[in-house]
């Protein structure tokens, strides 16, 4: 690792951005990152609601292969965010998110299409790597493009947009899989493919992050960049001029391999915190989103009216991901983002699944449609996100993704490995005191998150991070 002074170039582009009063980023290219998320939200949510439906040879799948299943995605994403996003560190942003959206595209046809149970399976995980890779660089992609005032705004755009795919997306799919029960799933797959596709051509247009940029030192590319952000910025605005750049100064950090930011402690620290948050997090949310529906059909034992009921509240309960994601824009740029993190995850998810559960038990339908709408707004709508600010904020630039990518990447081994351990452990405890178990260990992480990371608002990326580590 390589210590030098920031270079004034770079610290002059970067100041350039951050005095910009609109996001300066052209519609399309947000639309092209945004249905990233949707994707990735639209798979994980639908995948629940159509495991129940899927056929192969006429052979419906046992509970245990649609937890394997499920699980296979889950597992996809780990390398896929690893090693897309160490890529995408050395390579750049934009070429990163073109190779995720093209795996995704893959995978998500190849479950469209799939034949049997062993081309499920394989399809499922290289669809987890392109998601995988993709919820990583989309945010990184955003945090290093947009001004420091009201980041979260700015990232909170593409939440409202991917939670649709936890919203809109569901309420599609329950209607496709209970109309065309026996191919509707295939259908449900198709869509995701087909969109995946749309992004990757649209995102050929997107422009290459100024934090990279400056990283490489790239100069003319960033003036290009910076100088076609501040027309559009300008025009946004309907003014003719901008005030001027004030850079900041701090101490840059060059790293050949992103890798060696885990050598510094005050990253290191940062880094096990939300890896750990995530991890519970993932724990508790995924099964909830990809087995509820099989918990009340396979072992609750469900009539068939009753499971059409509860997949029809499920779907109409991703519209409150989807409100949950535009109600978070009161409070996001105002609260200490560790302490909504616990919030979220107290009130949202523990609460919330503790309501779902008691009504699924006790085939209350209405109070479980009630917990659902809780446990969506809430703990789905603001966790995720909130997660992924921490994630991307308080990491330096150089290694942004590839810190972020572990994070997330290895967190998601919690969601995979949960989904494998719900059904057994519900099996020896019950179901009620099983589903509350897997809620309590996010909330005690989150509260460990206010004490270990600084208050982000505001503050510039370097400042947050490569100025602090510096000082200390």
């Amino acid at each position: 690792m390589k210590e030098n002074s920031y270079d004034e170039k770079t610290a002059m582009y970067i100041a350039r951005v951050n005095r910009l009063p609109k996001n300066a980023l052209k519609a399309p290219i947000i639309i092209a990152l945004a249905f990233g998320y949707f994707i990735a939200l639209y798979d994980v949510i639908d995948v629940g609601l159509a495991l129940p439906y899927i056929t192969l040879s006429g052979v419906s799948l046992t509970s245990s292969q649609a937890s394997f299943i499920a699980s296979m995605g889950l597992f996809g994403y780990i390398p896929g965010a690893i090693f897309l996003s160490i890529l995408a560190d050395k390579i750049g942003r934009k070429p990163g998110l073109m190779i995720t959206a093209s795996i995704t595209a893959i995978g998500s046809l190849g479950n469209a299409f799939s034949i049997n149970y062993l081309m499920l399976v394989v399809f499922r995980f290289i669809t987890g790597m392109g998601i995988g890779g993709d919820l990583i660089l989309v945010i990184v992609y955003l945090v290093e493009m947009v001004p420091t005032k009201g980041r979260g705004h700015y990232v909170n755009i593409v939440y409202i947009v991917g939670w649709a795919g936890l919203g809109l997306g569901p309420l599609i799919a329950s209607e496709i899989v209970l109309l065309i029960p026996a191919t509707g799933w295939r259908i449900v797959f198709a869509i995701g493919g087909v969109l995946a596709v749309m992004v990757v051509v649209i995102r050929e247009t997107a422009p290459e992050t100024v934090r990279f940029l400056g990283v490489k030192k790239r100069y003319d590319e960033l003036e290009k960049v910076v100088s076609e952000m501040e027309r559009t910025a300008m025009k946004k605005a309907h003014i003719t001029s901008l005030p001027e750049p004030v850079p900041d100064k701090f101490t840059y950090s060059e790293r050949k391999n992103p890798l060696s930011v885990f050598k510094d402690k005050k990253y290191r620290k940062r880094i096990i915190a939300v890896f750990i948050t995530i991890f519970f997090f993932y724990w508790g949310e995924y099964p909830y989103l990809a087995l509820m529906t099989t918990y009340t059909k396979s072992v609750l034992l469900y009539t068939p009216a009753q499971e059409n009921t509860v997949i029809l509240y499920f779907g109409l309960a991703g519209i409150a991901t989807f409100l949950g994601a535009i109600g978070i824009r009161l409070v996001l740029e105002k609260i200490h983002r560790g302490k909504l993190v616990t919030f979220s995850n107290g009130v949202g998810m523990l609460l919330g699944i503790v309501i779902v559960v008691y009504g699924a038990v006790t085939r209350n339908l209405l109070i479980m449609f009630v917990g659902m709408l809780l446990t969506n707004f809430i703990g789905v709508g603001w966790s995720n996100q909130l997660n992924y600010l921490n994630g991307s904020e308080n990491v330096p630039s150089d290694a942004r993704a590839t810190a972020f990518s572990l994070q997330d990447g290895l967190g998601h081994l919690g969601a995979g490995i949960s989904l494998l351990l719900l059904f057994p452990l519900i099996a020896v405890v019950g179901g009620y005191v099983g589903w509350i178990i897997y809620q309590v260990p996010m909330v005690i992480a989150a509260i460990a998150l206010i004490f270990i990371l600084p208050n982000t608002l505001n503050k510039n990326l370097e400042n947050i991070n490569e100025a602090s580590a510096a000082e200390e």
